[in-house]
């Protein structure tokens, strides 16, 4: 009778340990609250500023506005990914990260591709002249 307990313990602590990782290795941590207000704090002033860029007309040229504007929304996108999506290094083994980087890449590589043909395409096609545009049924 003695024999059966220690297998019984056994048996008890494996289904207890099955599918729980206790934080050790590939689980995703969750945030804190402290971390949901950070978040969504710093997404409010990132959200802010740029309105206020724009509506206000502070600064007079639109391109260096448009700069600012798309290098506050990229800050922004890295705020959500970090404190609302818990994307680091450490989750999931560092498959959360790779997978973002291989996108990353990917997406870089449609819209440079993208921009690169219809440059060329624009580039290369053949003008029309004010006499051709008359002329046209």
């Amino acid at each position: 009778m003695s024999s059966k307990a220690p297998a019984h313990d056994d048996a008890h602590t494996a289904h207890n340990d099955h599918g729980h990782d206790h934080g050790h290795g590939h689980e995703a941590s969750h945030g804190s609250f402290k971390d949901y207000m950070t978040g969504f704090i710093l997404s409010v002033i990132l959200t802010a500023i740029p309105f206020w860029l724009v509506m206000s007309g502070v600064i007079e040229s639109r391109l260096v506005t448009a700069i600012l504007v798309m290098g506050i929304g990229a800050v922004q996108i890295v705020v959500h990914m970090v404190y609302f999506l818990h994307m680091n290094t450490r989750s999931e083994g560092g498959w959360t990260m790779l997978a973002l980087i291989f996108t990353v890449i990917i997406v870089v590589i449609a819209l440079s591709g993208s921009l690169w043909v219809m440059h060329h395409l624009n580039t290369n096609m053949m003008p029309m002249s004010p006499d051709m545009m008359r002329n046209m049924p």
